[in-house]
């Protein structure tokens, strides 16, 4: 990551704050990236994965980074479903707000307040509101969980996780 990334992309500036230690939605560095679980949880689970690259499109990836960028999403999508028992997951690499590689990874429940409907039809008021952001020992409790599941699929490419 340059320098003169970190000022203006969101994404650099939370990685930039995750290898200082100050992230506290960070769970673990993978080799293409970072997982971190979201902000809000208005979708319990909700998680991300970070590209390590600041890189707009996945075919500006070097196709064995690609490779592994995607083979990584996947294996979070795995872990977020075994440790949160979702009935689907919704993965989405949009990149019209934040211009770096980065994965979201939906829980989707039964109990969604729009179970069938893509997330971002939500109102922002409802998706980013205050009640669900999650208080700091529920934010432990969902950490430890997807870490868990993440060791169990590839503890070997965890390269370092929030507990170190």
């Amino acid at each position: 990551m340059r320098a003169d990334q970190t000022e203006t992309c969101g994404i650099c500036t939370r990685i930039g704050q995750i290898e200082k230690g100050a992230n506290p939605y960070f769970v673990a560095e993978m080799e293409s990236g970072y997982v971190v679980l979201g902000d809000h949880q208005l979708f319990r689970g909700y998680a991300l994965l970070l590209c390590r690259e600041h890189k707009r499109e996945l075919h500006q990836l070097k196709p064995s980074a690609r490779s592994v960028f995607l083979e990584e999403m996947s294996i979070l999508g795995e872990a977020v479903f075994r440790a949160f028992r979702p009935r689907k997951l919704n993965y989405e690499l949009l990149g019209n707000s934040a211009d770096h590689l980065h994965w979201h990874i939906f829980p989707r429940h039964e109990d969604d307040p729009r179970p069938n409907g893509p997330v971002w039809v939500l109102d922002r008021s409802i998706r980013y509101a205050e009640s669900e952001r999650p208080s700091q020992e529920e934010l432990l409790c969902l950490k430890r969980a997807l870490l868990k599941e993440l060791n169990a699929l590839v503890k070997g490419r965890i390269l370092w996780d929030f507990t170190a």
